[in-house]
Formats: structure tokens, C-alpha cells, sequence
């Protein structure tokens, strides 16, 4: 927590927003793991990379939140270490000299630990051959976002620390009556309470709702909890058209929700699904208008 409170020492710091839509307008077909991408067109995964550089983000992530092994069940170890160290290294790329930290984005296995989809041992191996993959590819950091289930955020978040890396960990809090738990029933203050004991440097939440949602979830976290607070909202609600996922809301109604975020202790800002540079140039915009009144 100490490396993160000394990034934070200025203020909030303004993260990136979604990968996989920003890479399908680049060609990656919908549904395809983007990750492999990596290997196959470095070019374009660094151009969303160095988008959100541009765009203003002071923390990217990296093409990785499906580049553990069993997301990625059919490449060998090799290969999986291979992707994961080239995202890593695309996005230090890009935000070489811009004095930009590089966060590695590892998402959950997609297994039920509960329904014995999969054993402990296999998630902890997993995540172990990750972690270990992005910090020896120079990650500042490492982020474990879009989690539902405890049991499976802690055994990743043990494997994570292993690399002595800061480990921030997000969940998704979209389900109950007042949409504010995890599809796994977890509340805000269970999470969060449990990743602090268990040695995570941050807590948030990440996807499922729209931006005027977070700041009562930002609320909960920050009072149950003495980390700092990683929030990254999607774009409102989707419309599904033509089979794909559409967001209506435009940059600056989100970026309008960004002082709320603010008073509600949020540290990290920035987008999930629905997102894109234009989202975080207006946070971007937003955060100067803050910080000057």
C-alpha cells in the first residue's frame, strides 16, 4: 500500500478505460480472447495502450485479464508467459516517458471454486505463473478486477503478492435486491475488510453498473477499509443491438459523475465497458475543473 499511497501523494490519479471494444474496432472479433493479440499484433494493442496515455490516463492497465491458464486452457506454459510479459511490455511502451505506472490486469479464471469447476490448487497456480510473468516484465503493479467470488479473489490475491508487487483488488457489485454484492452475495464491506487483512495495497469495484452507482459503493468500501479506493464504472446500462452491447451515455455525462467519486473517497478513476479515450480525456477535463475550484 505504501508504493500506492506514494503515487496518490498529488492527489486521484485518473486510470484507463475498456480494452476488448477498442481492439474489436482494430478487428478482434467479438468473443475472441484479445489477449493472444499480444503475440499476433502488438501494434494494435499498443495503440489503445498509447491512447489512453494520450488521452490522459495516469495509470494504464495491459491486454492481460484473460492470460491466466486456465482462461487460456490449450497453450502451454511458455506461451502463456509469453503473452503476459508482451502485454506488459506494450503498455510500458506506450507510456514511456510519460511518467505513467503500468497496472497488469488479471481477471478471474471463469471456473466455479464452489461447484468444483475447479480446485484451490489449480486457481493458486494460475495466478501464481501470471503474477509472476507480468512483474518480471516490469508491472508497477498488479490489478485483480471484475472478482465475484471471495474465495477465489483471496487465493489469487496470496499468488499475487508472492511477486512483492502492490496488489489492488476489484470486484463487481451488481447483484441482490439494491444491486450492491457480488453474483457470489459478497457486500461491499465484506470485500473489502477481507482483502485488507489478507495484504491487498487497494479495494474497488469495477463494471456492472453505470457511474451513478459508485459513489454509494465507493462510500462503503472507503469506511470499512483504511486502503485506498479503486473505482472504474461502466458506461450506464447497455442496449443490445444486433447482438452486440451498445452504451448511449456521451464522455461528459460520466465525467460528470466524477466529483461525487471524489467526495466518496475514491482514489483510481476510470472506465469499464462502454468506454474509450474520449471517456478519460473528459475525466481528464473534469478533474483540472475540480482540482482549480
Amino acid at each position: 500500500m505504501k508504493r500506492l499511497l506514494e503515487w496518490l501523494h498529488r492527489g486521484p490519479l485518473i486510470t484507463d478505460g475498456a480494452w476488448g471494444t477498442e481492439l474489436q474496432r482494430r478487428g478482434l472479433a467479438p468473443g475472441e480472447n484479445p489477449d493472444p493479440w499480444n503475440l499476433s499484433h502488438p501494434g494494435k494493442v499498443e495503440e489503445v495502450a498509447r491512447a489512453y496515455v494520450e488521452a490522459g490516463s495516469r495509470v494504464i492497465l495491459t491486454n492481460t485479464f484473460r492470460s491466466n491458464a486456465i482462461s487460456l486452457a490449450g497453450y502451454d506454459e511458455a506461451a502463456i508467459a509469453a503473452i503476459n510479459r508482451a502485454g506488459v511490455e506494450i503498455s510500458r511502451r506506450a507510456a514511456a516517458g510519460a511518467q505513467v505506472k503500468v497496472v497488469a490486469s488479471m481477471g478471474p479464471s471463469g471456473k466455479m471454486l464452489m461447484m468444483g469447476e475447479v480446485t484451490p490448487e489449480q486457481i493458486s497456480s494460475a495466478f501464481a505463473q501470471q503474477a509472476a510473468a507480468c512483474a518480471a516484465a516490469g508491472a508497477d503493479a498488479l490489478l485483480l478486477e471484475t472478482f465475484a467470488d471471495l474465495e477465489e479473489a483471496s487465493l489469487a490475491l496470496a499468488a499475487a503478492r508472492a511477486t512483492g508487487l502492490p496488489v489492488i483488488v476489484s470486484f463487481v457489485f451488481d447483484s441482490g435486491k439494491n444491486k450492491d454484492r457480488t453474483m457470489m452475495g459478497a457486500t461491499p464491506e465484506q470485500a473489502a475488510r477481507r482483502m485488507q487483512e489478507e495484504g491487498a495495497a487497494a479495494v474497488g469495484a469495477n463494471c456492472g453498473l453505470g457511474p451513478e452507482r459508485f459513489p454509494p459503493l465507493s462510500v462503503r468500501l472507503r469506511d470499512a477499509c483504511e486502503l485506498p479506493i479503486w473505482i472504474k464504472p461502466n458506461a450506464g446500462l447497455p442496449e443490445i443491438s444486433g447482438g452486440e452491447a451498445r452504451y448511449a451515455m456521451a464522455p461528459e455525462a460520466f465525467a460528470a459523475h466524477l466529483p461525487a467519486l471524489l467526495d466518496a473517497g475514491a482514489c483510481f478513476i476510470g472506465g469499464c465497458c462502454g468506454t474509450n479515450p474520449a471517456f478519460i480525456r473528459a475525466l481528464t477535463e473534469e478533474m483540472r475543473r475540480c482540482a482549480a475550484s
